[in-house]
């Protein structure tokens, strides 16, 4: 084979992702003829069909997919080191490649805001998805750092604590419910709305009820927490979320907490990456960032306000009731 262009794999990984030419060269930001151009010439090289038609679809045959795998693991490569040369002159600067799950997308926008405020050189490619998804995505190098509840018992990893993970259930103002202090047991016939099984807040309300010794009986259930938070909203029933993905509905009192014996949930919120792979300067930096400030962080937004400055021990903050929650319980394995 003779030597492919970036921009070839490129084309050849994007196509491979959005299953699409159209939709690699929106992601790239070239046209059709060019993506097509470059899968055309990888193929003259490779001597065999990369990609085949599949319905409106495009897939990878077996040698696309072996070089996909190649590829990504070259232009991960080449992207790291542009980051360390930027490291070397001083700069924190690159690309932060982060996978997190849906629950923790709630948490990263105040974080990665006041990162890149004193990083300005810094680009974030945020990519959010179920939690099979998000350690698919670290498996493959897709991503240097991965937010989540529990770290993955798939492959090793390098995992360290910034933040308390609270879960509650909520109303909307109007339910029947709403005000009232009532038993796990007291939600049989109420709809509860639930994630599906392998999510954080899944496991730590099945934890709950075990605990309780009640019977969970699941009304619906989604994989969408914004599915979740409309349905309760409009009075459907009560959900089990996590607190952080409820804030602002619950600032806008389209929602509130019910009071429920042993709630919140208390988990912990964790950062990682494959512990035998070396992670960028800038995903360093952003992962020390996490521990040392996230749950300032986090409780300033809970809280509606600024977030309360760093007092360098990375802990002030942490347990601090929000809003309307009552006494907490440690448990689940989000």
């Amino acid at each position: 084979m003779y030597p492919a262009s970036f921009k070839q794999l490129q084309a050849l990984v994007q196509v491979a992702r959005h299953q699409s030419v159209s939709r690699a060269a929106e992601a790239m930001h070239v046209t059709q003829p060019a993506v097509s151009m470059h899968l055309r010439m990888l193929e003259e090289s490779a001597g065999l069909p990369l990609t085949r038609k599949q319905g409106r679809n495009i897939q990878m045959t077996a040698a696309g997919e072996l070089l996909v795998g190649y590829a990504q693991k070259i232009l991960a490569v080449w992207e790291e080191a542009g980051n360390e040369i930027a490291a070397l002159k001083g700069v924190t600067s690159g690309t932060l490649r982060i996978g997190a799950v849906m629950t923790a997308e709630h948490l990263l926008p105040a974080m990665l805001v006041r990162f890149t405020g004193g990083h300005p050189g810094v680009h974030i490619k945020l990519r959010v998805g179920s939690r099979p998804e998000v350690i698919g995505m670290l498996s493959r190098d897709e991503i240097d750092l991965a937010i989540m509840g529990t770290p993955p018992r798939e492959f090793p990893t390098s995992a360290s604590r910034f933040a308390r993970h609270p879960m509650a259930f909520f109303v909307a103002p109007t339910h029947a419910l709403a005000g009232k202090a009532v038993a796990p047991a007291d939600l049989i016939g109420h709809n509860l709305l639930v994630r599906e099984p392998g999510s954080g807040t899944r496991s730590a309300i099945e934890h709950l009820y075990r605990e309780a010794n009640a019977p969970l009986s699941i009304g619906s259930e989604l994989s969408s927490n914004e599915a979740i938070k409309r349905m309760t909203a409009a009075g459907l029933g009560v959900a089990f979320l996590s607190v952080h993905a409820c804030t602002l509905e619950v600032r806008n009192r389209l929602l509130e907490v019910l009071p429920v014996p042993g709630t919140p949930v208390l988990a912990d919120w964790h950062v990682m990456h494959k512990a035998d792979h070396p992670i960028p300067t800038v995903a360093a930096s952003f992962q020390e960032f996490m521990v040392e400030h996230g749950q300032q962080v986090i409780t300033g937004e809970l809280e509606g306000g600024p977030a309360p400055r760093d007092h360098g021990d990375g802990e002030a903050g942490e347990g601090e009731p929000a809003p309307g929650r009552a006494p907490s319980r440690r448990g689940g394995r989000p």
